[in-house]
């Protein structure tokens, strides 16, 4: 997944801006994350991430100070829910470190998922910067489209699912003390204002006003069709590359196929700013 100058996406001047694939995805060039970014850049790049749902940036050898500048940019630093095992502290407390290696007994978010939607408000997204990959290849991300998955209903399933709520549990995953929502099943993207669905095989537990045989049906249909690989694209890691993506609007999945080898980076993880908007 590298820039194509052929492909570039020409609404944008002080970036360059590649689609990784049909529904979702973009690589930014022409961009330098160790310096402070103009207003003209700043408002390309909101556009980009809005449009595209996934953004991705290589060669940018961050410090903790870019890595948060980046995200202060799109809103406020936001904290994990609950207790997390998938990740520990820095010495900055505004950034995590995400680090695997042959002690690691298993890889986090190895399924689809939306991170976090368990809380009340779910975070706005995630900035995800690797400095260390496998020697190999391996650990690549998978990316989802809810928007694509959602288009791609049938106008019958459409309305069957309007005004439907679920229940999102974070204490399987998380342990005690995780909070837990419900959030409509079909939503409203509270900047593009596109539909999708949000619900995920992690946290999603019950459609509340269908039967528990009913809600698993149905729940089980939709947790295959947005993982379909039709709304994905895949991003290769390499050193020093990252990744933002909008967890209001995809789903993600990290590969584990490389263990014993290290794959190592920094995240920081913006608040949302409001509960999922009834579509």
């Amino acid at each position: 997944m590298d820039s194509d100058p052929i492909h570039q996406d020409r609404e944008f001047s002080s970036i360059s801006v590649n689609p990784c694939s049909p529904n979702i995805g973009a690589e930014i060039g022409s961009i330098d994350l160790t310096q402070p970014l103009n207003d003209d850049t700043r408002d390309e790049l909101k556009r980009a991430f809005i449009k595209y749902q996934v953004i991705f940036f290589r060669e940018q050898q961050i410090s903790f100070d870019d890595h948060v500048r980046l995200a202060e940019y799109f809103g406020v630093l936001g904290a994990h829910v609950g207790k997390s095992t998938i990740s520990s502290t820095t010495e900055d407390p505004r950034v995590r470190k995400f680090h695997y290696d042959a002690t690691t007994p298993r890889v986090s978010g190895d399924v689809f998922h939306t991170d976090q939607s368990c809380a009340k408000v779910p975070p706005l997204g995630s900035i995800l910067y690797n400095h260390t990959l496998p020697p190999n290849g391996g650990g690549d991300t998978l990316f989802s489209s809810m928007y694509a998955a959602y288009d791609a209903l049938s106008t019958r399933m459409k309305v069957y699912l309007d005004g439907l709520t679920a229940n999102h549990d974070g204490v399987p995953t998380f342990g005690e003390g995780t909070p837990n929502a419900d959030h409509p099943v079909i939503v409203k993207h509270p900047e593009s204002g596109k539909k999708l669905i949000y619900v995920n095989e992690v946290f999603t537990m019950k459609i509340n006003e269908l039967s528990e045989q009913e809600s698993k049906s149905i729940l089980d249909f939709l947790f295959r069709h947005c993982t379909r690989p039709e709304w994905t694209c895949r991003f290769r890691w390499r050193p020093h590359s990252i990744a933002f993506w909008d967890n209001r609007c995809t789903q993600h999945m990290a590969i584990s196929d490389y263990l014993p080898s290290i794959r190592s980076g920094y995240r920081v993880q913006l608040d949302g700013e409001s509960s999922p908007l009834p579509a």
